[in-house]
């Protein structure tokens, strides 16, 4: 069973403001004739690697929700100029939205067990998929999604 990691996403405000910023990200990436991959850089490397890369994705909290995630294809340790250790998580550069939960802030990663993760966001509208992602996170908050 796959191992996953969750994160802040600093600075979104909406799923669609991360997908900005990775299509922005990718169009730099190809300028520079650079692999088109998404890095997003850490402090703290996991140690929990092989579970990870086991069908692991990176789920983002923006605005308090859990409300996405990519999926992990790499972890990749190294020094940085200043002798710190960090690592660059690879990320399919495809957000896949969940069914919206609250989270409380945190600073870094944590782990997130399979079973705990929130579902893919599917088509039915039970889960409000067809709905704006504002609107959507204002029910989910209220405990009516």
């Amino acid at each position: 069973m796959a191992l996953h990691l969750i994160k802040l996403c600093v600075g979104a405000e909406s799923i669609r403001d991360l997908e900005e910023w990775i299509e922005e990200r990718m169009r730099e990436r190809r300028r520079q004739n650079l692999p088109q991959e998404q890095l997003h850089t850490t402090r703290m490397v996991p140690k929990r690697i092989d579970e990870i890369l086991d069908g692991g994705s990176l789920y983002w909290v923006i605005k308090g929700q859990v409300c996405c995630r990519q999926r992990l294809l790499d972890i990749r340790p190294f020094t940085d100029g200043e002798g710190i250790s960090r690592c660059h998580l690879v990320m399919e550069p495809v957000v896949v939205p969940v069914v919206p939960r609250p989270f409380r802030p945190f600073q870094g990663w944590r782990y997130l067990a399979a079973k705990d993760a929130p579902p893919d966001l599917g088509g039915g509208s039970e889960t409000g998929a067809e709905m704006p992602e504002e609107l959507r996170r204002e029910l989910a908050s209220l405990g009516l999604l």
